[in-house]
């Protein structure tokens, strides 16, 4: 048993060193000027990502966050097509149309980002109604900020999935930072779970750093959702190590508060626990130059590949 938590330690340590390479290789090449506008990065909070997408089963789906590029890469969409995407390359995930902050991939159950804050709530409502009819047996999954629970769509969203039982789990990724202002100068309860309480939703506080927490509350929210019993809110606490948005100077941060996270960030965290359990260094070392290893021979193959033909930009648009 011992042994099997290890090795589960290790493949989470591999999916978060993963992410947090794509994510670096994805701020170069924003600075470079190979990938234009808007980006935003997850860093310091990819034990949500991959704890959650570890506990998925294949028909469930996922609708992250304009931070999604993790997520969709916890999901497994290779970090070629991802990288492609966001380099506007005819291989990326849907042709190098969506950019960073739009592209999906259903063929790996995640069904996008969404640039609206909070939009990927109802979206996910949406999905699990439908599953209540096509026998998929589908949960929908929908993550979010802590700045996201003062949009009336996702309370709309949380009430209709509590009102109808609808198969969904609500992740807060709660990084105590809406945009740029403290969520505690938002809201007078900092209790987000509250909400989804008053409205009869079962909700719990995890630690967001810790990717097997975070997969053992997902496994629960999907028993429950599968026995018919409708919704769960997770509130994850995390912290994001870099700003809001490539650019961000993050002023609005305390002294000292950077510095503090970083030395509780998830691949921190479990870097220092297996030491504690007697991984070698070596071992620990290997697994992050692995990581590091595929996402710059991804990058290298995304920046060789063919860029979008501009002409077709009105292709498969329907609204």
């Amino acid at each position: 048993m011992e042994g099997n938590v290890k090795d589960e330690q290790l493949a989470d340590l591999l999916s978060m060193w993963r992410i947090r390479a794509l994510e670096e290789t994805i701020l170069q090449l924003r600075l470079d000027g190979d990938v234009v506008g808007s980006v935003h990065l997850e860093n310091g909070q990819e034990a949500v990502a991959v704890g959650a997408c570890r506990t998925l089963r294949p028909q469930d789906a996922v609708f992250s966050t304009y931070r999604g590029h993790g997520w969709a890469m916890a999901r497994g969409v290779p970090a070629e097509k991802i990288l492609a995407e966001l380099l506007y390359r005819r291989t990326g995930v849907n042709g190098g149309r969506g950019g960073s902050a739009h592209f999906s991939a259903p063929e790996y159950g995640f069904y996008g980002e969404n640039s609206i804050v909070g939009a990927g709530a109802p979206i996910a409502v949406g999905a699990a109604l439908a599953a209540k009819f096509d026998g998929s047996g589908r949960v929908a999954l929908t993550v979010f900020g802590d700045g996201a629970m003062n949009q009336g769509g996702v309370s709309e969203a949380l009430n209709m999935a509590a009102a109808m039982d609808l198969p969904v789990v609500f992740i807060c990724e709660n990084n105590k930072y809406s945009e740029l202002t403290p969520i505690n100068d938002m809201v007078r309860n900092p209790d987000l779970s509250a909400r989804a309480h008053a409205l009869g939703i079962p909700a719990v506080r995890i630690d967001g750093n810790d990717a097997a927490q975070v997969a053992t509350a997902v496994g629960l929210a999907i028993m429950t959702a599968e026995h018919g019993r409708g919704p769960t809110f997770i509130e994850a606490f995390t912290r994001r190590i870099t700003g809001h948005y490539i650019g961000d100077a993050q002023m609005y941060r305390p002294a000292g508060e950077l510095e503090a996270d970083k030395k509780v960030e998830p691949i921190v965290r479990l870097k220092n626990a297996l030491a504690a359990q007697g991984v070698a260094a070596s071992t620990l070392e290997a697994v992050e130059q692995r990581a590091r290893t595929e996402i710059a021979t991804a990058a290298e193959r995304a920046l060789a590949a063919p860029l979008t033909d501009p002409s077709t930009a009105r292709e498969h648009l329907y609204v």
